[in-house]
């Protein structure tokens, strides 16, 4: 040997980016302002995402009418919107930001052409369209996320998860406020509106984010080098697909037929059982703010399972439920008991250390269950003549989440120390 230094650094050295300008890549506490895409437009790009998840439910009577559509028909509409969302999460590469820009002009298109379309078919592809920018959204944000808070990860995704929830909640509060203001045409019109504005602002922020910033480290250097991915295997895959494909159609099945339950059980107008579905996201909204704080005392497992087991309670109380209050209060305790799965399972998947196309497949199940149970509820409804015997279906989508959660799950919070069992 020469005794000159070695051409090549090792796996160690490789790592230090005490050179650079810019912060370290795998540190958390980075300041914000620094890592781009900002968590600003984050929460706001999650915000638009949960008001165009759950856009669909709080006008559906309204476009059955329009279009006279059948339950099952209805379903369809909300069917082509999460397979949609699923392609748009499983397509989902380690370029995240372009990953995003795509998703916010998909949704803006989309939901433009929703707003203009003359009946169901169009309606449908629309829709599709949409639904594939906001899967690509969803899951461009929550991996980058994962990915830059590591030692609390399932706060902070509960945190930005906050605002995805206040979204949906405003879908409710829009229908209840503004339709019967403007038309339906306009409303939708001026929500495509906010995703072209917010995908533009996002683009500004890629163009002017100077070379090297943390978010380009982020995407392309796993946080400890041959880990990423190696250990996650088919039966986790399987695994964490499986509990979000049902959690997908459980939410989904509750806030997109919520509405019309509430109409036809609830003795209420459209304005008050649009409200009901203001309630459920609502509650959903706090209780996400409140599952922040105790992931930060309770484990992610636990708080999922205890979860889940009021879920199945309360989605059995909402079949047996009449009258508006009593399905009104159901609505808020189903808001609280499903507020934790999402970001408590998702940081139990980052802590695997999936890469993001792995963990873009996952959340894209999702949105494929997202699409097939309300549809399956729609079919049932009308063979059966009743929404309450449909009820069986996210009634049997929460018990088989709460047995999956029961036993060993292969994700363990490896990055989260400090929490308690």
């Amino acid at each position: 040997m020469s005794g000159q230094p070695p051409t090549h650094p090792s796996a160690q050295e490789s790592l230090d980016f005490s050179a650079l300008p810019a912060p370290p890549a795998t540190t958390e506490d980075s300041p914000p302002e620094q890592q781009k895409p900002s968590l600003l437009t984050l929460h706001a790009g999650l915000l638009l995402a949960g008001l165009g998840t759950a856009l669909l439910g709080p006008i559906l009577p309204l476009l059955a009418r329009q279009w006279n559509l059948l339950d099952a028909q209805s379903g369809l509409l909300m069917a082509a919107k999460f397979c949609g969302a699923f392609v748009g999460g499983v397509t989902v590469t380690r370029h995240l930001k372009r990953g995003l820009v795509i998703g916010f002009a998909a949704s803006a298109i989309g939901f433009c052409g929703f707003a203009i379309a003359p009946g169901m078919a169009a309606g449908c592809v629309a829709l599709a369209l949409g639904g594939f920018g906001i899967g690509r959204i969803i899951t461009a944000i929550n991996i980058l996320a994962g990915q830059r808070f590591i030692g609390r990860r399932g706060s902070a995704l509960a945190l930005l998860n906050f605002s995805f929830s206040a979204g949906a909640m405003l879908s409710a509060v829009g229908a209840a406020w503004l339709l019967p203001r403007f038309s339906l045409r306009g409303v939708i019109e001026g929500f495509a509106a906010a995703f072209a504005l917010v995908g533009a602002w996002l683009l500004l922020e890629i163009l002017t984010n100077p070379r090297g910033a943390p978010l380009k480290l982020l995407e392309q250097t796993p946080t400890r080098p041959d880990s990423t991915g190696a250990t996650f295997n088919w039966s986790r895959f399987a695994f964490f697909a499986g509990l979000l494909f049902l959690y997908g159609g459980l939410e989904t099945s509750l806030s997109g037929w919520l509405t019309t339950f509430a109409l036809r059980y609830g003795d209420a107008s459209f304005t008050l059982s649009a409200y009901t579905t203001l309630l459920l996201w609502l509650s959903l909204t706090v209780g996400r703010a409140g599952s922040s704080a105790l992931m930060l005392r309770l484990s992610e497992q636990r708080l999922q399972r205890l979860g889940l087991l009021a879920s199945s309670l309360c989605v059995a109380a909402l079949a047996l439920a009449h009258g508006g209050l009593a399905i009104a209060v159901v609505a808020a305790l189903l808001g609280l008991s499903l507020a934790p799965f999402f970001p408590a399972t998702f940081a139990l998947l980052m802590a695997e250390r999936p890469t993001a196309s792995q963990a873009g497949m996952v959340m894209a199940a999702s949105g494929l269950g997202a699409a097939a149970l309300p549809w399956g509820m729609g079919v049932l409804s009308t063979r059966s003549g009743s929404l309450q015997i449909a009820l069986a279906i996210p009634f049997a989508a929460a018990l088989a989440l709460l047995a999956m959660s029961l036993r060993r799950s292969p994700a363990a919070s490896r990055d989260a120390p400090g929490q308690r069992a």
